[in-house]
Parts: C-alpha cells; sequence; structure tokens
C-alpha cells in the first residue's frame, strides 16, 4: 500500500462555516469539512499550527480536507500530517475531497520509509498496479515523442533561418566547433580509418588469394571505404567523441542556469547553442570523411605492397579503375546528415538536463547510443535509396 492510500475521497456537505487566514470550516454534528486556503508556507507556521490547534474535535466521527488552490511547503504538509494523526488519535476519520498534496505524499513517505517503485516489485501481480505502469510507460512515451519532435522542429527551423539569413549565424562560435569536432579529430579517425582499412584489405586478401584474385583487393578497399566505411566509421567516432561533449557542455549550462539567463535576457539558446554546434559539426564531418578516406586508401596500398608484393602504381591504376563516378560523393553525401542527427542527438540530451549531476551523466550515455543508432539507421536508410536509384 502508498502512503497515499490511507486517505480516502469522500463529500459531506456542512451547515456552519468558521472562517480564517489558512482555512474555512464548516461543521455540524459529526462532520467537520475543512478548506485550505492561500499560501501555506513555514514563515507562518506559527499562525498555521495554531489554527489547526484551534479546530475542536470532540464529538467528532469524520473529517473531510479539501486543498483547493492551496500550496503547501514542507514545514506545512509537516503540520497538516500532525493534525491528521491527532484527528486519528481521537477516533476521528479523515479523508481528502480531492487530491492529496504532494508535499504531504513526500513527507509520509520520508517518514514511512516506503518506495513507490519497492511496492510495484512487490505487488507486480496486481492488476492496478501493472495498470499504472503501462499507463506511466505510454504517457512518458507520448511525452518524449512531443519533446523530440518539437526539438527538431525548432531546431531546424532556426538553422533554416541562420542559412537564409547568415549576419544571424555566429561566425566564431561556429569556429570553434570546426576546430572542437573537426581539427582536434584528425589524429583518431585517421588512425581507425588507417587500422580499419589494413584489416579489411588483409582479410579480403586471404580470401580473395584462393581463387587468384588477389589483385581486386585493391578494388574492395576503395569500393569499402569510400562508399561506406570511411563515413560511417568517422560518424560512430564524433558521435562519441563530440555527441557526448555537447550533452555534457549545454547540461552543465542547464544545471548552473546559464541557458535560464540566457533566455531571460532575450537570446534564444537554440540559436546561441544548438545551430552552432550543428553547422560546426556538419562541416566537419565531411571533412573528416575525405581524411579517413585518403588515409584509409593509403593504409590498404600498404598491405597490397607487404603481403601481395603489388607496386604502388599498380594498386593506384585500380584504385582509379574501382572508383566510379558517384562512389566517392555517394560518401560525402551521407556525411552532413550524419552530423545533423549526431548534433541534434547531443543537444537534445543536454536540453533535458535537470536536477542532478547523475542525471547529465544518465543523459550523455543516451546521447551517444541515440547517435550511434540514428547514424547507422540512416546509413542503412541510404543504402536502400541508392539501390533503388542504382548508384
Amino acid at each position: 500500500m502508498t502512503p497515499t492510500s490511507q486517505y480516502s475521497t469522500e463529500r459531506n456537505p456542512s451547515d456552519t462555516a468558521v472562517a480564517t487566514r489558512h482555512l474555512t470550516t464548516r461543521r455540524d454534528t459529526e462532520l467537520l469539512s475543512v478548506q485550505l486556503l492561500g499560501e501555506w508556507r513555514a514563515l507562518q507556521s506559527a499562525q498555521i499550527e495554531a489554527e489547526l490547534a484551534a479546530l475542536d474535535l470532540d464529538g467528532l466521527r469524520r473529517a473531510h480536507i479539501a486543498t483547493g488552490e492551496a500550496r503547501l511547503d514542507l514545514t506545512a504538509a509537516w503540520l497538516l500530517r500532525e493534525f491528521l494523526q491527532r484527528a486519528r488519535a481521537a477516533g476521528v476519520e479523515t479523508s481528502f475531497t480531492d487530491a492529496v498534496p504532494p508535499t504531504l505524499t513526500l513527507v509520509d513517505r520520508t517518514l514511512t520509509g516506503e518506495s513507490p517503485e519497492e511496492t510495484r516489485h512487490v505487488e507486480w501481480l496486481a492488476p492496478g498496479i501493472a495498470v499504472q505502469d503501462i499507463g506511466r510507460r505510454a504517457v512518458r512515451g507520448v511525452r518524449d515523442f512531443i519533446a523530440t519532435v518539437t526539438f527538431i522542429g525548432h531546431a531546424t527551423t532556426q538553422l533554416a533561418h541562420g542559412l537564409t539569413h547568415l549576419p544571424s549565424l555566429r561566425a566564431p562560435s561556429i569556429a570553434r566547433h570546426v576546430y572542437d569536432t573537426g581539427i582536434t579529430a584528425i589524429p583518431i579517425v585517421a588512425l581507425i580509418a588507417f587500422l580499419v582499412s589494413v584489416i579489411l584489405a588483409y582479410l579480403g586478401a586471404q580470401e580473395l588469394q584462393q581463387f587468384g584474385a588477389a589483385v581486386f583487393v585493391a578494388d574492395l578497399v576503395t569500393v569499402g571505404v569510400l562508399r561506406e566505411l570511411g563515413v560511417l566509421l568517422t560518424a560512430i567516432i564524433v558521435a562519441g567523441r563530440s555527441g557526448s561533449a555537447f550533452t555534457a557542455e549545454i547540461g552543465f549550462m542547464q544545471l548552473n542556469e546559464e541557458v535560464d539567463a540566457l533566455d531571460a535576457i532575450g537570446v534564444d539558446p537554440f540559436e546561441a547553442l544548438v545551430v552552432p554546434r550543428m553547422v560546426g559539426l556538419m562541416i566537419a564531418l565531411p571533412l573528416l570523411t575525405v581524411v579517413a578516406d585518403v588515409i584509409g586508401l593509403i593504409g590498404g596500398g600498404l598491405l597490397c605492397h607487404l603481403l601481395l608484393q603489388m607496386p604502388l602504381i599498380e594498386y593506384l591504376g585500380r584504385v582509379r579503375g574501382a572508383i566510379a563516378s558517384t562512389t566517392f560523393w555517394v560518401g560525402i553525401i551521407k556525411a552532413p546528415v550524419f552530423a545533423g542527427l549526431i548534433a541534434l542527438a547531443g543537444c537534445f540530451n543536454g536540453m533535458r538536463v535537470r536536477n542532478s549531476s547523475r542525471e547529465l551523466g544518465r543523459l550523455t550515455t543516451l546521447a551517444v547510443v541515440q547517435a550511434i543508432f540514428a547514424v547507422i539507421l540512416a546509413d542503412a536508410l541510404f543504402a536502400i535509396l541508392f539501390l533503388r536509384l542504382n548508384i
């Protein structure tokens, strides 16, 4: 049983009314109806305590409490809880005619040590608990979907406005993000591209040598790196490196209320924080893809030369022959789309950070997972599209 279940929700009319600053009471022979009024704050705790203590419980059997528009802080909820305990000790049945104040529920849970999560685990077979849990998950999913669509719409609109009104774009901020996400990522991108191309060439050589077709290793490396591996591996690296950084930066600003400060002084946070990161990454990722393509072809050439004794001139000739008019551009076209997805995932989760550093860590991890998933899904959709277009 959750702590709030001890309060029922009944109604009963009353005949006589007495009003004080924080209470309006109606009483007949055995029923007391109490209406809470206004702000119940710690500053008025002495007066609230006096008004509650003045309520006469003699001869009562039931007490109905209506919170209405009253707002209770923790101190006021504590005083109300003490009154309810006094009433029950006097044999009075207490109930709320509307919602139980959340602060009163919090005080009850704190004092009893009962957790709703623990209750659900114990009573997971109860139909009411199951329906509640399904309902919460459904409502949370709908809200997350609406928030995601709203964020994407706002970011896309602001990006379109910036591209059509170039002076509104923040060039220094864009340049900084190009440097942070692009220039500083060149070493790790180049290393990964080199290693993966070497692995691809080695595995291809092991298989193709069995059929006397080792010369086609160059074709395999060229098409694989330029069409898929170069841009895909680069996007995954950037998602883990820059996507998480976007979430951490914006999330830390949320914790420090810097985003609220921007809004308060009339600066659109999307214009100042989201759009520069999107534009910067959409510039940097294609350039990193070109670096990965070049380093990948170099790695494949070195392995072909060392393992297959293929002259570099012959390797370059095979590379030129394997590159169709669309081979290079198929990979480059994907890069800005992947960059936009990574930036949106990072910034969206950064904007969602609230209350604690633990939430910041959770959403940073979630941003990386979402970005990588979105990149791989988009790559699969591109593959189907290019197949239909025979590209």
